[in-house]
């Protein structure tokens, strides 16, 4: 069998690795378009920050990892892919065939459309690359504007801080993680970076960056600019579809799959960041690029495409973050669903908040900020859909005694009777 995995990421290398433990006499090549060996993008703040050398962001270390198990390694980028012959062709002129085909290519960093945005000194962090031009550009007491205040712009908030840097974060949403925490969450975020010397400026874009000399002029809309040394944008990612066109393979905003991660051209699958597949919960198809969920999607893939039928559950959004010391975590349906309830505890002045939200008698998303204890409690809870029964009621009360309805629920003891 000659299996062919495009991308070097998570789900690409769990994949490759899977397909050598269940088909011990099959071709196995993975492909990469960047001149590194496989490495995680959310190691990188870690690279920035100094706390990991670039060696610390691998995700195999040891040069003949991959060749000790028969992956050949092809560095190039997939230029076009043709489902109904099973073949590939490469930018480089090549072309390859395949009888099971993984499509884990990932996403790619997204700039908005604002005048400036391709000049020097404005970088993304999606990269390698990127995370060496960003550390040779700053040293402590650089001026940074940090577009987005995402998930992974908190990140590279946090990378970006510990290398001492004056940083102005600039995010259009009127919070900080708008697709990760409520107003509430979000602006204890913003309060808490404030208060650790971090400008913060919510609902606030950016019209227009421009050379000043040796520095760049970022502009507001509506309002002042300032000067920077940097520009740092996370304003977002999309998946690496545009290779796919005319294959025949079905696409949405990624490469749409079935509970076999599957897609709709026989022999070819997809995972990772680029898979918008059935989520836990709802069922709805949806993309959740996150590294959990991108390695669990190449183990069950590799397993469907070497003849272990294995069924996927369903992916569940599930994002945990340290933003300069203050832990936040979101799972689930934290926004709530129709006809379900809701419940919340907030301490505003010691940075702590509870969210949990139910259909019925089972928790389907939660909140929580500064608040690590019950974390994974909450978790289990959400992905084993365990009813809770008359604790339902009892956590309407008091979020906090989430231990205790996992303990009778789960484990059969009488604790808080």
């Amino acid at each position: 069998m000659d299996y062919v995995v495009i991308g070097t990421g998570p789900a690409g290398v769990v994949a490759a690795e899977t397909l050598r433990r269940s088909d011990p006499g099959g071709k196995i090549k993975m492909i990469g378009d960047e001149p590194e060996a496989p490495y995680s993008r959310m190691a990188l703040p870690y690279l920035l920050a100094e706390d990991i050398a670039e060696d610390g962001t691998h995700l195999r270390h040891g040069s003949g990892h991959f060749k000790s198990l028969g992956i050949d390694v092809v560095q190039d980028r997939v230029a076009s892919v043709s489902g109904a012959d099973g073949k590939l062709s490469l930018e480089s002129g090549g072309a390859l065939g395949f009888d099971r085909l993984l499509i884990a290519a990932g996403s790619h960093a997204i700039r908005p459309p604002v005048p400036g945005m391709d000049l020097d000194g404005v970088e993304n962090c999606w990269t390698l690359a990127d995370a060496r031009r960003i550390a040779a550009a700053t040293k402590p007491g650089s001026r940074v504007v940090l577009m987005g205040a995402g998930f992974i712009g908190c990140i590279v908030l946090e990378a970006l801080a510990a290398r001492k840097v004056e940083l102005t974060i600039v995010e259009m949403e009127d919070r900080m993680v708008p697709r990760m925490m409520n107003a509430t969450g979000g602006d204890m975020i913003k309060r808490w970076c404030e208060g650790k010397g971090v400008s913060v400026l919510t609902s606030t874009q950016v019209e227009s960056v421009e050379k000043a000399g040796d520095a760049l002029k970022v502009s507001f809309k509506g309002g002042e600019g300032m000067d920077v040394d940097l520009v740092v944008c996370a304003a977002g990612v999309r998946p690496n579809i545009a290779f796919l066109e005319g294959s025949g393979i079905e696409c949405g905003t990624g490469v749409l799959v079935d509970n076999m991660l599957a897609t709709n051209v026989d022999g070819i699958y997809a995972a990772g960041d680029i898979a918008e597949g059935p989520e836990l919960i709802t069922g709805k198809k949806e993309i959740h690029a996150i590294q959990p969920t991108a390695s669990e999607h190449g183990r069950i893939a590799a397993r469907n495409m070497s003849g272990y039928p294995t069924h996927y559950r369903g992916s569940l959004s599930m994002n945990v973050l340290n933003t300069l010391g203050l832990i936040s975590s979101s799972f689930g349906q934290w926004m709530g669903v129709d006809g379900g309830e809701e419940t919340e505890v907030a301490d505003a002045g010691r940075f702590k908040y509870l969210k949990l939200a139910f259909r019925d008698d089972v928790i389907v998303g939660a909140l929580a900020l500064g608040l690590t204890q019950h974390v994974g409690v909450i978790r289990g809870l959400i992905q084993t859909g365990t009813r809770l029964g008359p604790w339902k009621d009892r956590l309407m009360q008091d979020p906090h005694r989430v231990m205790e309805a996992y303990l009778v629920r789960t484990q059969g003891s009488s604790y808080g009777y």
